[in-house]
Order: C-alpha cells, then structure tokens, then sequence
C-alpha cells in the first residue's frame, strides 16, 4: 500500500472549536427543511447563508470498502502528510504488517498527528451529530422521491493501493465525473459531500502510539527486501524533510512510486532522479494543487503584504501545519524583516508541538540540503530561526493560555495551525482580530480553499490575502523530468491528462506524453503493462563443480542439471541430489526389492536439426533406396515403401514408425542421431 494520507478537507463542513466560550457560534439558529420535514436543528447551524455541522470535526477516510486491509503486508510512506491516516489503517482493520519511513518522516509525522489529538482533545464536544449523516435524509428527495441528474462530483486523493501485478488507486476526494447523481434534502454545501457516513472522528494519542510502534525506520537507498519477493528502496524527493519516492523491483522488473517531490532549492536534500531511470512502470501522483502560482512569487507577496499590515498598525495571522512550509517562510522573513525596518516585530509560532518541530529541523542535518548541512560543521544551526529564538525575535508555545497571554504584544506576526480555521489556536484569534480591517490573514497553505475556511466566520473586517506557496512539481518540470528517466508507461490521476475544468483552454496544465498515461479514477482497477516471465535460480558451488558444458556453437556452450530445486521466502536455489542412504537388510526379510536402488543417470538432450538431404543420402549408404518424400506443414514424411516404415521429420521432434521391425527401428534410430548433438 502507498501512503494512507487523511483528508482533513472534510472538517471545512463543520463550525469552528473555539478555545474560549464564543457567544456568536453559541447563538447560530438551528436549520429546518423549508417544507419541515426534517428537523436537524440540534446538529446542523445556518451561518452567513451556509449550513454546518455542530460537533467535532471528522474525517475522510482511506477507501476501505474495495478490499480487505488486512491482506496489506507492507505500506509505504513517502512523506509525513501521507500518513496521517494511518491509526485509522494499522488499528481498525487487522493490519498486522509493517510500516516502512525514513526517521524524519515518522518524527515529524508523530509529531502532526499528536498536534491533531491535542487540538481535538482540548475542545470536547459533548454533542455527538449523527442523524445528519443518515443514508435516508442524504440520498432521499424533499417529497420522498430520489432525482437522478448528470452532474460531476468533486474528490480529492486519499489511497493507492499497489502490488507488483496490479494497481489499485482509491480516493476519497479526487476529480472524476460521475453518472449519476442524487438530489440530496441537506442544504449545500452539505448535500455535495462524499461518503459522510464514513467519515470518522480523530483518533487518540494511544492509537497513534501503537500505529507508529508499526513502523520500521529506513534510510535514502537502502534496500530493504519484501519475502524474497521484491526490494524497495526509498529516494529522496525533494519536497519535505524525509520525503521520498520509493521503487519496487524484482530482478527483472522495476516500479518506480514518485510522490510529492520538488525540484526547487529549499531546505530538504534535493530530489534523487538517476536511479528512477528506466522504470517499466512510473505511478505518479503529488503534484502542485496550483500550477499557475511561482512559489518565489507567492514568497514575494507574501513578505510585501505582511509589511504593509504591520506598518499599518495591524497583525498579521499565518494559519500553517507545524512543519515544512513555515521552516522557509521563517528564513525568508528574517532576511526581509530588517531590510523592510520591521526588526523589533515579534514574531510567535503557537503550537502544542511547536517546541519540537523548531528542535527536529536543527538535528536531521543529514536530512538537509548540502547548503544547511555544511553549517551545521562550522558548527551553526541549519535554520536562522535558531537565531531568531536566541534574540527572542521568534517565541513558540504550546497554547495561547499561559506564558502567551503575558508576553504577548502587537503588532505581530502569528504562525498557528489549523489551516482549515476549524479547530487550533487559529481560532482564537479570527475571534480575537477577525473584526479589525487593520488586520490580515494570510494563506499559504494550498490544501484547503480558503473562502471555504473563511466561511463560518462571515461577516469579516480583516484583510484576507491568498498566497498559496506549493513547491511540488507542476505540469512543466514534470514533463521535463518524465523525458529525462523515460519509463515505459506512467499510471497518474485522470485529472492530470486534462485541463482544469476553470481553465479548459490551457493544454500546459495537462501531462502529454507518448505513448499516453494510464489515467485512473476512484476505485478503478489497472492491469500494469508488464509481467513476471523470469525468476533468478542460484547455483550451489558443489553442484556448478559437476556440470560439464557442451559447446552447441562457437561461443555459446551449454550443460544438463539434474538437482533439487528448493524455493524459501520467494528464493530459489539448485542442490545436488541426494544420494540416497542403503537401508540396513532386516534379519526378518531380506529381500532385494527392499534395498533402495540407485538413481538412474537422466538420459541424454538432443539439440539440432536433421536435414533432409544429408539425411537421404545416409538411408541410401545404408541400403533404404525407395523413399517417397511429403512435405506437410510442420516439416517432412518419408515413406521406406520397401521397408513398410514411416518417417517424421518435424522441427522440434522426428518420429519413426515401423511395426514389428525392432532391428529395423533400431537402425533408423541410430542414423537420426548421427545428425544430432547429445548433452
């Protein structure tokens, strides 16, 4: 299996979790059907014009229904987005394989996933929603009847599934048109969601510790070998701390899984190409959400509109994850801060895990560009928020209660999460300075639309700037890249092989390859393009020693094996046969037949052809005058009319025919394998 991502996308149909009491989410009026049919006003709140969900968040899933998770021997994770996920796999469907990572991946991926307990675990709801999500109320007609329209649904990647003969890719929440649609009773944007009844609330810190005891920590280019079956190998891509693309080979067939990478210069080691050339069979999947946006652009924008704010007198709020993007938008501001004379802003990074995120970035210098691994000799620290802390330009805390509240002034600079604005210390403060135009919000997350996140915070005083910052492939350095390692056929998202529904005009957005890709879409099942026809045998020394080689033609020699073929854990080896051991004779019966006789030696192979015209001349040496030749398909008859006997001369066998003339058969026998060379 190939990551286990969670889409998190699915919290944006619910209201925000604030941190303190919130009069204005409190007093939401409850939603009714127009005709008061269905009355789910204790779950579901109207605000700004839009109806949401009043309960804690859930989430989208990995497809579980297509087949049994259990069966999964091994997962593979290229990076720590990618496994968000994985306590819904490892403890909820009988998993009991392994898990494999690099240790920057897991580090930080335990990471995430704590900050998403602790975000959920510190705002309980005591209010658990759940008739909203009825297959009833959500496939059924406001008078009872089900309408069935075209329309196309709108999903986004949630598994990939993968075996060496097959490839089965799932989403939860991936673009691809249906037929078939239902008119739903809920109101949008609720009756437009996918699967609800599936959607799942976060897990717990115990569950997350006994997924992550799962997983075996790997390093770039280590092969690590599945049952003798196949060998993985993770490379570096490039696109985060850790991330990696990973390649699946036997001996004789190679599968290279290429996710989320980048070929721009930041902080990770850059991406690993060379050993992904010459793939049967590229899986691509990972690249940029937004094609049209320049990531130094979005960096320039950016740092411009921050200074704006600030110089304005107002503050600035960055929703962002706890690692990654925010690594490099720290290093860019504190080159920009004081050529802009913004130097005594205060900059804070509010996270329950922000202490370790800040720590890990500093200590995985192996992990790093050669650029910040050369610093780290000198000796300095990799990152200048470092640098920034010692100054105390950067401050980082767990929560906004506490050490914050006191040490806190504006105006500032505020890095928290959740970038969907559902649930985290970003709440507080779109409560807090949602109400002042002198305040910005930036987003430079590209996960989540951000007039989806801003939604149930409507109406807004504060500046909203959208400054999406992907450095992952787009459509051109993909194109590139694929004519540089020139797979033989590449399996990616249908999406990919056409353009964006907003921008149809725009065939560089589009992968165009030759021969063309094979697209899937959710739950659709890809024969791969190749097959297993060979599998490596080794040859013990004792029985190599007893071969004898026969030269058939100049330069090529060939020898018989007689041995025992033994198959382990997908390995094959030849042995010698045994030789059998005498069985004492018993006083009771001593008879011959109960002694083991001695194997037979293997009778000789025949190579070559019998050629017809040589063939003729030594019958007639030999006596055989009357011969009547018929040519057939398949080569030759000849009939010895005198001698009442058939010959059949074909090109991988000659059969000789003759009743009750065993001399006769004999003779015949012994001219055919003159022509022939004995192995």
């Amino acid at each position: 299996m190939l990551d286990c991502g969670l889409d998190t996308s699915s919290a944006l149909y619910f209201l925000p979790l604030p941190l303190v009491h919130s009069p204005r989410l409190s007093k939401l009026p409850g939603w009714v059907s127009k005709d008061g049919t269905v009355n789910l006003e204790k779950e579901l709140k109207e605000c700004a014009g839009r109806v949401f969900v009043d309960t804690q968040p859930e989430f989208c899933l990995p497809e579980r229904e297509l087949l049994d998770l259990s069966t999964v021997d091994v997962i593979l994770i290229s990076n720590y987005h990618c496994m968000m996920a994985l306590p819904y796999i490892t403890e909820h469907t009988g998993f009991s394989g392994t898990v494999y990572a690099t240790e920057p991946t897991f580090q930080i991926g335990r990471l995430l996933m704590e900050e998403l307990v602790t975000f959920m675990e510190r705002v309980p709801k005591a209010q658990s929603a759940t008739c909203w999500k009825n297959k009833e109320i959500q496939r059924s007609g406001s008078s009872g009847t089900s309408y069935i329209v075209i329309n196309s649904v709108s999903c986004m990647c949630a598994l990939t599934i993968f075996t060496l003969f097959y490839i089965v890719e799932c989403f939860c929440f991936s673009s691809f048109k249906s037929d078939v649609f239902v008119f739903r009773m809920l109101p949008g944007p609720l009756k437009d969601a996918v699967d609800v009844w599936s959607w799942k609330r976060c897990y717990s810190m115990q569950e997350v510790n006994s997924a992550l005891s799962k997983v075996q920590l790997v390093g770039y280019s280590q092969k690590v070998e599945l049952f003798g079956a196949v060998q993985v190998t993770p490379l570096s891509s490039g696109y985060s701390l850790g991330s990696s693309n990973w390649i699946i080979q036997s001996h004789y067939e190679k599968v290279s899984y290429v996710s989320g990478s980048s070929l721009l210069t930041t902080h990770p080691q850059p991406m690993e190409q060379s050993s992904l050339k010459n793939s049967d069979v590229l899986i691509l999947t990972g690249l940029t959400q937004i094609p049209t946006a320049n990531p130094d652009g979005m960096l320039g924008e950016f740092c411009s509109n921050l200074a704006m704010t600030i110089r304005a007198g107002g503050n600035v709020l960055v929703p962002c994850y706890s690692s990654g993007v925010i690594y490099d938008l720290l290093e860019c501001l504190y080159q920009f801060m004081d050529s802009a004379n913004l130097g005594t802003t205060p900059f804070y990074f509010i996270s329950p895990v922000a202490n370790s995120s800040l720590e890990f970035s500093q200590i995985f210098a192996e992990w790093l560009c050669q650029n910040k691994q050369s610093k780290v000799y000198l000796p300095e620290p990799p990152f200048p928020h470092a640098e920034l802390i010692q100054t105390n330009k950067l401050k980082h805390y767990p929560s906004i209660h506490g050490e914050f509240s006191s040490e806190f002034r504006q105006p500032c600079v505020v890095f928290t999460g959740h970038p969907s604005l559902r649930f985290g210390d970003v709440v507080h403060f779109m409560e807090l300075w949602g109400k002042s135009s002198l305040n910005t919000i930036i987003f430079t997350e590209p996960d989540f639309s951000y007039l989806d996140a801003l939604a149930p915070y409507q109406p807004l005083a504060m500046k909203c700037v959208y400054c999406p910052i992907d450095t992952r492939l787009n459509f051109h350095q993909v194109s590139k890249f694929l004519k540089e390692v020139q797979p033989l056929h590449v399996v990616c998202p249908e999406q990919y092989t056409q353009p964006p529904p907003s921008q149809s005009h725009r065939a560089d957005l589009m992968l165009e390859l030759q021969p063309p890709p094979m697209a899937y879409r959710r739950c659709s099942v890809l024969g791969l393009p190749f097959r297993r026809r060979y599998e490596r045998i080794h040859l013990l020394p004792e029985l190599a020693k007893s071969l004898v080689p026969s030269e058939i033609k100049p330069g090529v020699s060939v020898a018989t094996v007689s041995a025992v073929l033994q198959s382990k854990d997908n390995k094959h080896v030849l042995q010698p046969v045994p030789k059998p051991v005498p069985v004492p004779p018993s006083k009771k019966r001593k008879r011959l037949m109960e002694e083991v006789p001695d194997l037979l030696s293997p009778k000789p192979l025949l190579s070559g052809a019998v050629p017809l015209e040589a063939f003729l001349a030594s019958l007639h040496k030999s006596g055989i005058t009357e011969v009547k030749v018929e040519e057939t398909a398949d080569g030759h008859i000849l009939h010895l009319q005198a001698e009442d006997a058939l010959i059949q001369l074909e090109e991988d066998a000659t059969h000789i025919v003759c009743d009750n003339n065993e001399p006769l058969r004999t003779a015949l026998r012994d001219l055919v394998l003159r022509f022939l060379q004995k192995l």
